[in-house]
């Protein structure tokens, strides 16, 4: 049970970062569908770096920059070109899967070293370490799972408790009122979309130079789409964002536990996409106007026509 859940933890912090990241840009009032394609570049950017240098702090810091201008990419088509958000997220998309797809060609076969590896080793932090069952799974981990879990509590700080919090969230909900407030809501629209594409990135960053640092191509597997759903899912909560990774993340590798009882393990990969459907169908049903999205999502903002 208890390596269980460290495996869980750990298939879990990708979706995390992710999962944050897109809940960022969507309080801004931005749709974004392309946190696969952002995935897949953080990936690839924390790879090639990692690889090229041996440091792990180029690698990260690599990743956090590559996802972070493909938010601001995505801010450039939506909110100063004004390009239709769900057209140019999944462009996105498609964009990163190609350029991962044609940097990694290079790196197919390499691994990164055993120095590289033993920098991102497990650590304990004492007392909390001890705790029975879940102390071992989340207290015994690499930086990267830490800091998921800081940056959600942190995130949920941010946005319910500090102004700038608060403003954001009214630029969601409201961009007239809170341009009229005096609030810069492109200004707000475009940091927080370029930190949600750095959170993104870095989350595909952790299965390239972590999980698996040895690349593969289309290593996120389709995680970028579950972090979207994820995101109705936990109803726009970075602290309800842990939880939900947790459960996906669980989904993800309980195939490798169901195969002993002889069910096709085709059946069992689809399992967190399944359930990702039955998440939308329910989601869609709620009538609850705190589990709601904000109500100026993906409607694009014209000073102009306030």
């Amino acid at each position: 049970m208890e390596g269980f859940l460290v495996a869980l933890v750990i298939a879990s912090t990708p979706l995390l970062f992710a999962t944050l990241g897109e809940i960022m840009t969507e309080k801004a009032g931005l749709l974004n569908l392309g946190v696969e394609g952002m995935m897949l570049i953080g990936a690839v950017a924390g790879f090639g770096a990692g690889y090229t240098t041996n440091s792990p702090v180029i690698a990260v810091i690599a990743a956090i920059v590559a996802g972070g201008f493909s938010g601001l990419l995505f801010g450039f088509l939506t909110i100063s070109l004004r390009a239709n958000q769900v057209v140019s997220g999944l462009t996105l998309t498609i964009f990163g899967a190609g350029f991962s797809s044609f940097l990694g060609t290079n790196f197919i076969g390499l691994k990164m070293s055993e120095s590289f590896i033993t920098s991102f080793e497990p650590f304990k932090i004492p007392l909390l370490s001890s705790i029975p069952i879940i102390g071992n799974a989340l207290f015994n981990q690499d930086l990267f799972v830490y800091g998921g879990m800081i940056v959600a509590i942190l995130l949920g700080v941010y946005l319910y408790r500090t102004r700038k919090g608060l403003n954001l969230v009214a630029v969601g909900e409201n961009p007239s009122a809170a341009d009229a407030s005096g609030i810069n809501v492109d200004l707000y629209k475009y940091v927080h979309l370029t930190l949600g594409g750095a959170l993104c990135g870095l989350g595909g960053a952790y299965l390239s130079v972590v999980d698996v640092p040895q690349w593969q191509d289309n290593i996120t597997a389709g995680r970028g789409w579950i972090a979207i759903a994820l995101v109705i899912f936990v109803a726009w909560n970075p602290i309800k964002a842990i939880f939900g990774a947790y459960l996906f993340g669980g989904l993800s590798i309980i195939g490798f536990r169901l195969q002993q009882y002889g069910i096709s393990q085709s059946l069992l990969d689809t399992l967190p996409y399944l359930v990702t459907i039955i998440v939308l169908v329910i989601s869609s049903t709620r009538n609850s106007k705190d589990n709601g999205p904000p109500k100026g999502l993906s409607v694009p903002y014209f000073r102009e026509e306030r």
